[in-house]
């Protein structure tokens, strides 16, 4: 989508960009002149569907060389300090859930951050590793939130801008709580839901305040049990690595700090790597709670 939007200036050009690309991998059984007869024959953006098509096809030849003309001056973003990580995700938070929800987040950053420079002044890295696990474990992408997404931000209004004539939407969705398993794999099977959704989410966005609660609509699930376990274990982990915190076991601090980072995807994706994940975990927490004597450590 960045190099589509950075070539030919709007990101609906992706979807065109896209069909060029896997065209010239041979994924595509038709002629490229069929393809852009049939962009001739439905008359809307024309030369620019065509040329998105065409870039496509470079890409896939040269993905590279298509990235230097789509971003030539490109420079990397700048780091972020530590105070800019915790308030833009407190912030995210704040609409996510509510005020007292980000006050949660911060609070056990900012205590993180005060242990770390006490306890081991010459060394950083366990806020900012904290800060951005923390906020993983606090903002899942459950039920509320996908409504949310869909209604109360920018989302649809871009559409307008960049969609012509008359169109619906179809939502391809597998909601924990609702959708039907694989009979073979077990796993959650999406199916596709009409137009309709759309009050339905604005509705769903505004219960986000039953979050965690007793009227929790989707708390049950088992995925949002596990979510909501792992949240809890990961407050946990942070306590204790606040207390033990030493010179010595800094480093293996961090890396348990960051390790929740990996528990990512959804359903089953998110099971798998939940075990990998839990496991090494074990193993760093025994080396973090028995750190080598600091006169090891100088040795080394």
């Amino acid at each position: 989508t960045a190099v589509a939007t950075g070539l030919l200036g709007d990101s609906i050009a992706t979807n065109l960009f896209m069909l060029g690309y896997a065209w010239q991998k041979g994924l595509v059984p038709l002629s490229a002149e069929a393809i852009e007869r049939a962009i001739e024959l439905n008359g809307v953006a024309v030369a620019f569907n065509k040329a998105a098509f065409l870039w496509g096809r470079r890409a896939a030849h040269d993905l590279a060389a298509v990235k230097r003309v789509a971003m030539p001056r490109e420079a990397p973003a700048p780091a972020e300090t530590l105070d800019e990580v915790i308030r833009r995700r407190a912030a995210f938070l704040a609409e996510y859930q509510d005020a007292a929800y980000a006050q949660r987040y911060e609070e056990l950053v900012r205590k993180v951050e005060r242990a770390e420079r006490e306890k081991t002044p010459r060394r950083t890295g366990l806020a900012d590793a904290v800060a951005r696990g923390l906020f993983k474990r606090m903002a899942i992408k459950d039920e509320y939130e996908v409504a949310r997404l869909w209604a109360e931000t920018d989302f649809l209004s871009k559409v307008r801008e960049q969609v012509e004539g008359d169109y619906r939407f179809r939502f391809h969705l597998a909601p924990p709580a609702f959708a039907a398993r694989d009979p073979v794999s077990g796993r959650l099977q999406k199916r596709a839901y009409g137009q309709w959704m759309l009050p339905l989410f604005r509705l769903l966005a505004k219960g986000r305040r039953l979050r965690g609660t007793v009227f929790d609509l989707f708390g049950r699930t088992a995925e949002r049990r596990m979510e909501q376990q792992l949240l809890a274990e990961y407050e946990a982990l942070v306590t204790e690595i606040v207390e033990r915190l030493t010179p010595e076991n800094h480093a293996d601090a961090v890396e348990l700090a960051r390790l929740t980072l990996r528990i990512r995807g959804f359903g089953h994706v998110l099971e798998a790597n939940r075990v990998r994940v839990k496991e090494e975990e074990a193993a760093l927490l025994a080396r973090f709670r028995s750190p080598p004597p600091p006169q090891a450590l100088a040795a080394e």
